[in-house]
């Protein structure tokens, strides 16, 4: 996905009203669009975490799930949720649907994430390939430990990752 590439503008019911450019979705209080975040645990239950690459532009250095981006304009959330995860681990595995939310959040005065989050979980125990301009660290985590680490300092990771753990782990 490029800056300029079109991702799905939604309404409140995440229904698809129009397609905008990435960037300015995310100008000052964000714009509604369609979202995904993955989390990938593997057999002994811990989560793949990643630190944010310094090149993004929101939450840049923050800790995060395992991968999370948007849908192009007419891309099935699925299939680019795989393809974003191939992109930015360089792994493939099935993943489910385990849930949906809509929140909106502000960085500095960068801009926002205002998003109808469509959440996917899978499981992988084999080698990992990270993006370097995606990512600048990663970690396989267990899942108290991260909790508790989110709880003692929630300013290291980002928004949605401390919602999508409180809601669906």
């Amino acid at each position: 996905m490029t800056k300029n590439s079109k991702i799905i503008l939604v309404d409140d019911n995440d229904q698809r009203i129009a397609a905008e450019e990435k960037v300015k979705c995310h100008l000052g209080q964000g714009i509604l669009h369609r979202a995904f975040s993955i989390f990938i645990l593997n057999n002994n239950k811990k989560l793949l975490l990643q630190k944010r690459a310094e090149g993004k532009m929101l939450w840049a250095g923050f800790w995060s799930n395992t991968c999370c981006s948007h849908p192009e304009e007419n891309e099935n959330i699925l299939k680019s949720a795989k393809k974003r995860l191939k992109e930015e681990f360089g792994f493939e595995c099935p993943l489910k649907l385990i849930g949906k939310f809509k929140y909106q959040a502000n960085f500095k005065d960068v801009g926002s994430e205002n998003e109808f989050c469509y959440v996917f979980s899978g499981e992988y125990n084999g080698k990992v390939f990270p993006n370097k301009k995606e990512i600048s660290e990663y970690k396989w985590i267990d899942m108290e430990e991260l909790k508790n680490k989110i709880k003692n300092s929630p300013e290291n990771y980002t928004p949605w990752l401390k919602i999508e753990i409180n809601k669906y782990f």
